[in-house]
């Protein structure tokens, strides 16, 4: 089963943005540094502009963040590409006249749902400066081990 990867993706995005300001950014390259394909940036760059966490002019190179990265979280970012889609997915596909089969997952759905929100009160505390700051930390801590220059 293949899980989604947009959250990291438009995260990876934003903060693409963010650190390129003033710079002229297309989605060929934003995708190329992701590692996929213009048109699965433009999709998720439309969800975020649908949000209000971006504005762009369609064909041009020209998008930037609505807001300080200080003031985008995490939660944002996820109700901007995955809407209200749950983090965990319970088996709602189990045997209707097994009591363990439907209690079991009912049971799992009622921690799944303390989960969520758990997870939704943590990602409301991340934000996007966070993300860019713990990025050039981790640049910062890799160039010392090397010898070498930052370059970011």
């Amino acid at each position: 089963m293949k899980y989604s990867t947009k959250l990291s993706d438009a995260l990876h995005i934003l903060a693409f943005l963010s650190m390129g300001a003033g710079q002229r950014i297309t989605s060929a390259k934003i995708a190329e540094s992701v590692k996929t394909n213009p048109a699965y940036i433009r999709q998720l760059m439309a969800a975020l502009k649908n949000a209000g966490l971006i504005t762009s002019t369609q064909g041009q190179a020209n998008a930037e963040l609505t807001r300080n990265p200080d003031k985008i979280t995490v939660l944002d970012v996820y109700r901007a590409v995955e809407g209200n889609k749950p983090l965990l997915h319970w088996d709602i596909d189990t045997n209707p006249e097994c009591g363990v089969g439907i209690y079991v997952q009912l049971s799992i759905a009622d921690f799944y749902q303390e989960i969520q929100e758990a997870a939704e009160q943590k990602m409301q505390t991340i934000t996007l400066q966070a993300i860019i700051d713990q990025y050039y930390k981790k640049l910062e801590k890799l160039a010392l081990e090397s010898g070498q220059e930052i370059i970011s």
